[in-house]
């Protein structure tokens, strides 16, 4: 009994270091030596690893940077120019700057625009109700509010207004990683250049139905009228599917748009706020001795 014991002891070790040895050898053979720079790169990121550059997180962006030829296409929309600027240094290559981008949302069907024609009562997620129909309003292009987006931002940036019953961003904490545009299954949120002074354009409004449809729906809603592409000066808004669209790289702010969409779908954000100024009435004067007295 004993020497069967032994026995079976003394081959478990045998097997174990005959296992390990060739566990050792498989090892060194197909090891791949890993860039010593990728740790370095990945030092240098955020550590977000939300995706926002296109791939899976840091420690693939750190690879493929180190693998890059040159920075042209490969960003970090979290760290922005600086973390680019500094992961540059670090390879001794040059740091191609980019526009600062922000979450915009493509609708404005509050509950004061957009009514509430039935009540979902099922699991609160936009995902969950738009495969089971179009919504609870008239509009089946507009925003949901179950917050999917809200669950998908890391940064805190965007939230649901009860009361309005329509999200909105945070411009200030949104990193523009595009978690929230992945996430919303009505795809009504665009990144969108922060313009300069944070100030831009854009049509607040993703429904593409017919003029009069869309109206009924919401009174804010985009009719796809034409008169935006009429009176812009440099040709930068389209109409397709009965949507207009701002192409921000040809948009120069000048707000014409905004003055004559009928129904006040096209926003014009972060810019001042004009107030009229009244001409001052001149005070009646009177002459006494070549000189003016006022009275």
């Amino acid at each position: 009994m004993i020497t069967t014991i032994i026995y079976t002891i003394v081959c478990l070790v045998v097997l174990g270091l005959l296992f390990s040895v060739v566990l050792y050898l498989v090892a060194q053979k197909f090891k791949v030596e890993e860039d010593p720079r990728i740790d370095i790169v990945e030092s240098l990121l955020p550590g977000a690893n939300c995706g926002g550059c296109g791939l899976a997180g840091c420690r693939a962006f750190a690879e493929a940077v180190v693998n890059a030829t040159s920075l042209g296409s490969l960003s970090c929309p979290v760290g922005g120019d600086v973390v680019m600027e500094n992961v540059a240094a670090a390879l001794g290559q040059e740091a191609v700057k980019t526009e600062p981008k922000v979450a915009v949302i493509k609708c404005h069907g509050t509950l004061d625009n957009r009514a509430r024609i039935n009540h979902f009562d099922g699991y609160a997620s936009c995902k969950v109700m738009s495969t089971l129909y179009s919504g609870d309003t008239g509009c089946r292009y507009g925003c949901l509010g179950k917050g999917d987006c809200v669950e998908a931002c890391k940064f805190d940036a965007i939230r649901i207004d009860e009361r309005r019953g329509i999200v909105e961003v945070d411009e200030e904490k949104c990193v523009a990683c595009g978690a929230c545009v992945r996430a919303c299954p009505k795809s009504i949120i665009e990144l969108r250049p922060k313009g300069p002074k944070n100030r831009r354009v854009y049509v607040s409004c993703s429904s593409k139905d017919k003029g009069a449809i869309a109206r009924k729906a919401c009174s804010v809603s985009c009719i796809g009228c034409g008169k935006c592409v009429k009176v812009c000066p440099f040709d930068a808004i389209t109409i397709e599917n009965n949507l207009a669209y701002i192409d921000p790289s040809k948009c120069k702010l000048c707000r014409k748009c905004v003055d004559e969409c009928p129904t006040k779908a096209i926003w014009a954000v972060n810019f001042p706020i004009m107030v009229p100024v009244t001409p001052k009435q001149e005070e009646p004067v009177t002459k006494t001795d070549n000189r003016e007295e006022k009275i």
